[in-house]
């Protein structure tokens, strides 16, 4: 048995980001101001919230509620589960699920008041059932414009639009597709899906319409019809490629960064893997330092040996938040 240690037997263990080797901040400011600049930038189409995959793997509850405070009123989730999480965080708002519904969630989306964003026929027909059985409901209507990926095809929606014998408890709040090469604005691809969309949009009249996130607002107020999805460019992404050409004033705030501790700086040999599978090396021998991160820790294998820098001198401060992870 270990010995009794002099250690007071009244402190508490410290807290866990206290002792952490490997931190995640995430700035909540810089989150809500980069989500209004892209409501400026929407002009007069109202901007949703896109919270989805737990707000990008920085956190729903927190992301949510900052978002919601600040003003937004509807919000995107990947999944069912993250809808009802985040109803406590945004009691009047109205959220989408991105995946829709399927066999079993049923009472979720009524008891939390959630809206499926339909995606396909096989959908479509259970939600037709699903509200003759429990009443009408909210949804949302994915329509594929050209990206081969979610959503109903384009002339099966118009068609099921302009169909007078469409049950009255289908009503879709709002109709909705995707750009595929919203991130090259120069792309010839974006008219065409705009032209399809405004074809969506003209059979659904007056239900309000949705084709532009992050990428898709840069494009102009033409893609923005009455509410746009920022996502990535919330959260200090770039959305468009090339995005310094458009000068952007302000640009995207970095709304997280990573930290680890450093150990100290050791001489490595010239040539000496920095990598797994040895893809990286330094040029020549060198100190380094290093990161003291798990391979479980949250950081993309990937990263490894990206941007092998020497270590710095004793006078030059460790940056808080390292561009690259070794």
């Amino acid at each position: 048995m270990t010995e009794q240690t002099d250690f007071d037997s009244e402190d508490t263990y410290p807290d866990d980001f206290d002792i952490a080797p490997v931190r995640l901040t995430v700035d909540l400011g810089a989150l809500v101001d980069n989500w209004k600049e892209m409501a400026r930038r929407s002009g007069t189409a109202a901007t949703a919230a896109v919270v989805k995959a737990d707000a990008y793997g920085l956190g729903l509850e927190d992301c949510g509620t900052a978002l919601y405070e600040a003003g937004a009123r509807d919000f995107f989730v990947a999944v069912v589960q993250e809808g009802v999480t985040l109803r406590t965080y945004a009691p009047d708002a109205r959220i989408y699920v991105l995946s829709g519904i399927w066999p079993g969630q049923e009472r979720l989306f009524y008891e939390n008041d959630l809206v499926p964003v339909i995606i396909s026929e096989e959908q479509l027909a259970f939600w037709m059932s699903v509200t003759a059985e429990h009443g009408d409901h909210p949804c949302a209507l994915h329509v594929d414009t050209g990206f081969n990926r979610l959503g109903l095809p384009l002339e099966e929606a118009i068609a099921f639009a302009e169909d007078v014998s469409r049950p009255a408890s289908f009503s879709p709040v709002l109709v909705m597709s995707h750009l595929h090469s919203g991130d090259s604005p120069a792309s010839p691809l974006n008219r065409a899906q705009l032209e399809s969309f405004q074809r969506v949009a003209a059979a659904f009249e007056g239900v309000p319409a949705s084709l532009s996130a992050s990428a898709g607002i840069f494009l102009g107020p033409e893609y923005h019809f009455d509410l746009t999805r920022p996502g990535i460019a919330a959260y200090g992404g770039e959305a468009v490629n090339g995005m310094k050409g458009l000068k952007l004033s302000p640009r995207p705030k970095p709304e997280s960064c990573r930290s680890a501790r450093h150990l100290p700086a050791r001489r490595s040999a010239m040539a000496q893997p920095t990598s797994f599978r040895a893809t990286a090396g330094l040029p020549s021998s060198r100190p380094v330092t290093r990161t003291a991160i798990s391979a479980r820790c949250p950081v993309p294998a990937c990263r490894s040996g990206r941007a092998v820098r020497p270590a710095p001198s004793a006078s030059s401060p460790i940056p808080a938040c390292p561009s690259s992870v070794g």
